[in-house]
């Protein structure tokens, strides 16, 4: 498989498994737009970019975990478990040791306010901040350079740098997939209808064109 066709089969199965909430996809498209705002800030302001990074992020993750289904996937014809184990990126329990990470993180600079000399002792409650933006923007980084690695050793390095490549064009591709979900949702449509026929007719690629 080349890596145009596995960049699309990553996004395909990962906007079918996982984002089938219109609810979830409004705040995919929230977190996206929020995403790209992080993008701008990161040369210019690395702290307040993880601050901004880990905003976006939650949104995303709020989507996720409170209004996607999690049970049988009818659609799919899949089980949840199925869906977890095959997950390329971050499933729900690599999210939650992630999150885990995340959350100790002003715990730990509390404790440690220099974090062992990395940074000067914060002498206002903004410096604090500022540190703690610090760090989640190297929680994130690292988690991602985590996972790569972890598929370049369980899988190969094109699956891993292939997932890397569509976690860092997710924002763009968010945007492009999901401007339309809020105006669904405010129709009253919760679920992504578009999937269930894709996936029924076998016509993923006449379906999702902007998927690649």
């Amino acid at each position: 498989m080349n890596h145009f066709d596995m960049l699309h089969t990553q996004r395909w199965d990962d906007y079918r498994y996982y984002h089938q909430s219109r609810i979830n996809q409004t705040l995919h498209l929230i977190s996206a737009v929020i995403f790209l705002g992080c993008y701008a800030l990161l040369f210019k302001d690395p702290a307040l970019a993880g601050l901004v990074g880990w905003l976006a992020m939650l949104t995303r993750q709020t989507g996720h975990f409170f209004f996607e289904p999690n049970g049988y996937d009818a659609v799919n014809n899949a089980s949840n478990e199925h869906k977890e184990e095959i997950k390329v990126g971050y499933n729900q329990k690599r999210k939650i040791v992630l999150l885990i990470v995340w959350g100790m993180a002003p715990l730990i600079l509390f404790l440690f306010p220099t974090l062992f000399g990395v940074f000067s002792p914060s002498t206002t409650r903004y410096d604090f901040v500022r540190h703690v933006g610090y760090l989640w923007l190297v929680v994130g980084i690292g988690g991602g350079l985590f996972r790569m690695v972890q598929l370049f050793m369980t899988r190969d390095a094109q699956t891993g740098l292939v997932w890397a490549y569509k976690v860092l064009t997710d924002p763009i591709h968010n945007i492009a997939l999901y401007y339309k979900s809020p105006i669904a949702l405010m129709r009253g449509e919760l679920i992504d209808t578009s999937i269930s026929a894709a996936v029924r007719d076998g016509e993923e690629h006449q379906e999702a064109p902007h998927l690649t």
